[in-house]
């Protein structure tokens, strides 16, 4: 599976902590991060992280063109619902995507508990089937 990795500043080293503790999963799946995050990921976890743009400076924008062509199948996106941020129009785009692809997300640490480990028992298998069938709503010619 793909795997994107986004965190804000407050919550960096709460991603971390939390990429290591499930180390022994996210080894086996392609990972994506933005900017600092995909760094400090990759240095504290010892795993390869493709690294994009940070969030502000089109990092978020990237992992939402991937996530429109279907290239990721996981978003782990801890975001600070708190602090104003002036790129919340991309947030919104981002999250908004994850709804209309179908693409599982987690913007906190009780949820992306949950979906590793149900990833680990593969119950995120129909992220492999669904990409078997030919939908129109899920490969953008829908425009109804």
């Amino acid at each position: 599976m793909n795997i994107a990795l986004v965190a804000h500043d407050v919550y960096k080293n709460l991603l971390v902590d939390f990429v290591i503790a499930y180390k022994h999963i996210f080894q086996k799946h392609q990972l994506y991060a933005t900017g600092t995050t995909g760094r400090r990921i990759s240095e504290a976890a010892k795993l390869d992280v493709i690294r994009l743009r940070s969030g502000p400076y089109g990092g978020d924008q990237q992992i939402g063109a991937m996530i429109a062509m279907d290239d990721i199948d996981l978003l782990i996106f801890f975001r600070d619902p708190i602090s104003a941020l002036g790129h919340e129009p991309d947030i919104t785009a981002l999250l908004r995507l994850c709804d209309v692809q179908q693409i599982p997300l987690a913007t906190n640490l009780g949820t992306a508990e949950m979906l590793i480990r149900a990833m680990e028992n593969g119950f995120l298998s129909w992220r492999e089937e669904i990409r078997k069938y030919d939908s129109p709503r899920l490969n953008g010619t829908d425009h109804k």
